[in-house]
Order: structure tokens, then C-alpha cells, then sequence
């Protein structure tokens, strides 16, 4: 009996040592493989190292964004064993009080993490002395600044939280700004704190650098500008432009009401939209000019006709009944005083001589009811409709601005043509990439187009005669310059409403124009939108727009150097 109860025994430790054998032998050559993972994992820490985000630069090299690193002071408090002691370390490194620090350990909702100190310029000796109390770590990341702040918000854009580009350049042009991620493993000890480097997966690689177009003093020539009568008329929205007329090129673009890139918790929704690009409104008198070239080009008027504008008051059938801006009208006008006058009646008589397919193709044939392409996000369209969908009130009502809806770049654009003695430009305000710390660089500029939508005559008469006048003798005097002869028009364009009629108490005042008149250099446009009529101050765009343009104008061409008129002696 003793013998067999042995024997049993020995049965069951021989069934158990192979029971182990055969564990020990499935784990050792069947899941090797998956043990090993999970202890190099154990063994192993991950860090990402954030590449700097690329600068953005005016055409002169300074900085209109960039990136400068910060620091995070943060607490582990699971590995904190002395906490008073602990806060009180790390205050006399980083000055603040041991009270608050304990309070910010001792609150934090993270039993992994607790930050201390955000955004913080640390040096090393701090970093040092930080990384040598157990429970403490520094976090690095980088943070956006822009110089110029507001003033250039609308055209720079800014960043989110994660440095991702959410509008303006900084959305347009986030891959190449963003840069690449760099991915390393280290070595780490139980409190996973890294003993030895591992291996490095890839490099961080910086965001590439933008060189813009724009000119940061034109930039806030053009702000200072915009903003006083922006305030001063207590208005809705205002824009302003500033463009080389020969290459297309953005010196300044400024969106009112504007806010903080760097700030954006209390930001209104409607100051985020550039409403250069993403308004469009009927432009009113300002659209004459192109209308005017059309007639032109296409014989359908000469620049020595007269029109009897049909002293303020003209209807008829098909077309209804239009009026004049100014009281009691005007008899006989040439097209050069139609402009000046800015005459509602004579521009619908041009309009109605050019009939509708041949007004539609110049509308066209200008750019508008379609996008610029200019390199920023959010840009709309327009609208021009079909035309099929044209009546005579068409015909009438284009020729003034009416029944059309453009943006701000477009009519810059359309003006760019006109100075640019009838060729086509577009509208661009980046001019290069630069990669690898300056070694490659990308030129983007468009090249010159040969696409004329008028001849070089037709668009002089306009620039040296039709709109020397509207500032000489017409609406446009308020935009007039000692040292320059200034060219332009101003608008003064009835806001429409959603069901089809118009606003009677509210407009949108603009000027456009530009100098010199023999080698324009500049084009200005200025557009604010429902100035306060009850101020008293006016609200047509010779009232409103074009001081701003006449202040924008005489800093920028004395900034630019560009030759003074001659003084007759």
C-alpha cells in the first residue's frame, strides 16, 4: 500500500514537471515573439520632438510669424513623496510661490500630470536644476508670434492650439510651414525617466520658410489708415488693398473689424472672414470704369461722344426708371463727364448701346462671377448671372453696379488691368519657398500674362483722362495729392437685401484709384461698409473712402520714392 501511494505520487510530480516542461517549452519557442515585444515596450520610452514651424517674411526679410520655443514646468504626483519639500525646490528655481505650486499639484485632474508653468522661457541652468527633482519634468513645445498683431491678421492668418494653421497663409500654406515630425526611443528605468538612447526612427524636420509680397511698412501705412475712419464712421466692416498694378502683387491687405492672432478666446465669428475675399457686394460706381473700357474697346462709344443724361430722371419700357446720386441731374455729358459725375443715367445709356451679349462678355472677359485665384483660403466668386437670365433692367442697371455682385480683389484686379494698360495680372501675395535653413528655394510668382482684355489706348484714356478727372473736377477730389497726380473712382453702392430690394439707410463708400499717372505704381482700394449717416459726416465714397486712399497713397508713394510731379515755375 505504502509502494503504491508512492507511486501515485510520483505520477502526478512527473505529470506536473511535464506539464511545466511543456508551458516553459510553448512560451519559449511560440510566444517568444509576443513576450519580447511586451518587454521592449516596458524597456522602451517613445518621444516625438516637434519640428519649429516655418517663418512667414515680408518682401524685405522681416517677420510677419514665427515660432519661438517654450517650456512646460509639470509634476508627476504619483511620484512625488515629499510634496512641501518638492514645492519648495521648485519654487527657488522658477519663483513661483511653494503654496501655489502644491495647490496646482494637488488640484490637477492628471494623477500623471500636473503643469505648473506654461509657455516659459527657461534657461538651462533652470532646466537642470528642474530635471533633478524626482517627480518633476519640462515638456517642449513652440509658440507663435506675430509682430505686426492685428494689422496683418487677415492675410497672415494664425494658428491653433496644436500649431496647425486654421486661415490666411498659415492655412494655404500649413504643409509647408508645418514641417515633419522626428520619432526616437530611449532606454527608461521603472518610473519610465530615459536612462540611454534607443534608436532614432527619423529627424524633425523644420517647416519650410514663406517670403511674401507683402511690405510690413505699406501693411501698416494702410491699417493706421483704414482703422481711423473705420472708427471715426463708426462702420461695419472696411477693407483696403494695396497692389503693384504691373505684376499682381499683394503690398497690403487689411479686413476690419480685426482681433488678436494670438488671442482668440473672445474673438467675434464675423471679424474672422477676410472680407476681401469673402463679401461680395454690389459695387456700385466704382464698376463704371470697366463698363466704360467695354464700350470702348467695342466701338460701341467713342471717347468724344455725348450723352443726354436726361436731367436725372429716365424710364422706360423694359428697363424701369433710374435716377441720379446728385439732385436735379445733368443735361449732355461726355464719357469722360460721366465718370467724373459718376452719372447713373449716362453709364445705363452706354450699357443699353453695348446691348447685353456684348456687356456680358466684358463683364466676363474682366474676371468677374469667377475667382481671382489669388493664394489665400476662402476666396467666393461673385455672382454674375447667365446671361439668358438677363432682362433689360440687366442691361440698364450692370453698367452701374447694380445686379452684380463682385469682391474687393476683383474690382483691385480689374483696376491692375486697366493701369496695366489693358493686360490681365493675377493677384498673388506669396513669392517664394525656402527650404533646408536657405539651401533651395521655390519661386512662385505667376509669371506675366499676354492676355489683353482692352488696348493700351483704351486704358490710358481712362487712366491720364476719364479718371484724372473724376479727382480733378468730379467726385473723387477728396483723394487729390500735391506731389502726384492721383486716377480713380469713387462709389457709393446701395446695399441689397435678401428679398430683393435695396437698403435706403445703409451703403458701402469706395474709392479705387492709383499714381502716377504716366507709370501707375501703385492701386488703392478702399471699401467701408455702412458708414453712421447720423454722424453728419456723409457717406458717399468721396467723403469716406477716399481720404483713407489719399493717405494710403501719399505714404506709400513717398515710402516707394517714386518721382514727384515738376513744379511749373
Amino acid at each position: 500500500m505504502r509502494y503504491k501511494t508512492a507511486f501515485i505520487i510520483l505520477i502526478f510530480i512527473a505529470a506536473g514537471l511535464t506539464g511545466v516542461a511543456t508551458r516553459c517549452f510553448y512560451l519559449q519557442y511560440y510566444k517568444a515573439d509576443y513576450y519580447s515585444e511586451i518587454s521592449a515596450k516596458a524597456q522602451r520610452t517613445g518621444f516625438l520632438e516637434k519640428p519649429r514651424r516655418g517663418a512667414i517674411l515680408d518682401c524685405k526679410g522681416k517677420i510677419l510669424a514665427a515660432s519661438y520655443k517654450v517650456d512646460t514646468v509639470f509634476a508627476e504626483p504619483n511620484a512625488i513623496i515629499d510634496l512641501k519639500k518638492t514645492a519648495k525646490d521648485v519654487s527657488a528655481i522658477i519663483g513661483i510661490g511653494p503654496v501655489e505650486i502644491s495647490k496646482l499639484i494637488l488640484t490637477g485632474r492628471n494623477p500623471g500630470y500636473a503643469p505648473i508653468l506654461i509657455d516659459a522661457k527657461l534657461t538651462d541652468e533652470q532646466r537642470k536644476q528642474l530635471l533633478k527633482i524626482d517627480g518633476i519634468g519640462i515638456e517642449s513645445g513652440w509658440k507663435r508670434f506675430y509682430p505686426l498683431g492685428n494689422a496683418a491678421v487677415h492675410a497672415v492668418g494664425f494658428v491653433g492650439t496644436e500649431q496647425e494653421g486654421l486661415a490666411g497663409l498659415e492655412l494655404k500654406y500649413n504643409k509647408q510651414l508645418s514641417g515633419s515630425i522626428g520619432r526616437s526611443s530611449f532606454f527608461a528605468d521603472a518610473a519610465r525617466r530615459p536612462v540611454r538612447l534607443g534608436k532614432y526612427e527619423s529627424f524633425a524636420e523644420d517647416g519650410s520658410d514663406i517670403i511674401t509680397t507683402i511690405d510690413s511698412t505699406i501693411q501698416e501705412f494702410t491699417h493706421s489708415a483704414l482703422l481711423k475712419q473705420f472708427k471715426a464712421f463708426e462702420a461695419e466692416s472696411a477693407v483696403a488693398l494695396v497692389m503693384d498694378p504691373c505684376s499682381g502683387a499683394i503690398l497690403s491687405m487689411v479686413s476690419l473689424p480685426d482681433f488678436d492672432p494670438t488671442n482668440l478666446k473672445d474673438v467675434d465669428a464675423k471679424s474672422l472672414g477676410n472680407h476681401i475675399l469673402c463679401d461680395p457686394y454690389e459695387p456700385g460706381s466704382i464698376f463704371k470704369p470697366v463698363v466704360a473700357a467695354w464700350g470702348l474697346e467695342t466701338g460701341s462709344i467713342n471717347p468724344d461722344d455725348s450723352i443726354f443724361c436726361e436731367n436725372g430722371h429716365y424710364s422706360g419700357k423694359g428697363f424701369g426708371t433710374i435716377g441720379e446720386y446728385h439732385d436735379g441731374g445733368y443735361g449732355t455729358l461726355t464719357i469722360s463727364e460721366i465718370l467724373a459725375h459718376s452719372s447713373n443715367i449716362g453709364m445705363a445709356k452706354i450699357g443699353q448701346k453695348m446691348g447685353a451679349a456684348k456687356l456680358h462678355e466684358g463683364v466676363k472677359l474682366f474676371g468677374f462671377g469667377r475667382k481671382t485665384g489669388i493664394d489665400l483660403p476662402g476666396e467666393e466668386p461673385g455672382v454674375v448671372w447667365n446671361l439668358n437670365h438677363w432682362t433689360g433692367y440687366s442691361i440698364a442697371r450692370v453698367p452701374f453696379g447694380h445686379e452684380i455682385s463682385v469682391t474687393a480683389i476683383q474690382m483691385a484686379c480689374a483696376y491692375c488691368t486697366i493701369a496695366n494698360g489693358g493686360r490681365t495680372i493675377k493677384p498673388h501675395i506669396v513669392k517664394a519657398i525656402v527650404r533646408n535653413a536657405g539651401k533651395k528655394v521655390e519661386l512662385i510668382e505667376p509669371s506675366p500674362t499676354s492676355s489683353y482684355v482692352i488696348s493700351g489706348k483704351t486704358a490710358q484714356w481712362l487712366v491720364s483722362k476719364a479718371m484724372v478727372d473724376v479727382v480733378k473736377i468730379g467726385t473723387g477730389k477728396s483723394a487729390a495729392l500735391q506731389n502726384w497726380q492721383v486716377w480713380g473712382k469713387t462709389g457709393t453702392a446701395n446695399i441689397a437685401n435678401a428679398g430683393g430690394t435695396y437698403d435706403e439707410q445703409n451703403y458701402v463708400a469706395s474709392f479705387i484709384g492709383g499714381a502716377p499717372v504716366d507709370n501707375p505704381a501703385i492701386v488703392v482700394t478702399v471699401s467701408i461698409r455702412k458708414p453712421n449717416k447720423s454722424l453728419g459726416k456723409g457717406y458717399a465714397g468721396g467723403a469716406v473712402a477716399a481720404p483713407v486712399a489719399k493717405e494710403i497713397l501719399e505714404k506709400t508713394l513717398t515710402y516707394l520714392k517714386i518721382e514727384k510731379l515738376k513744379k511749373e515755375e
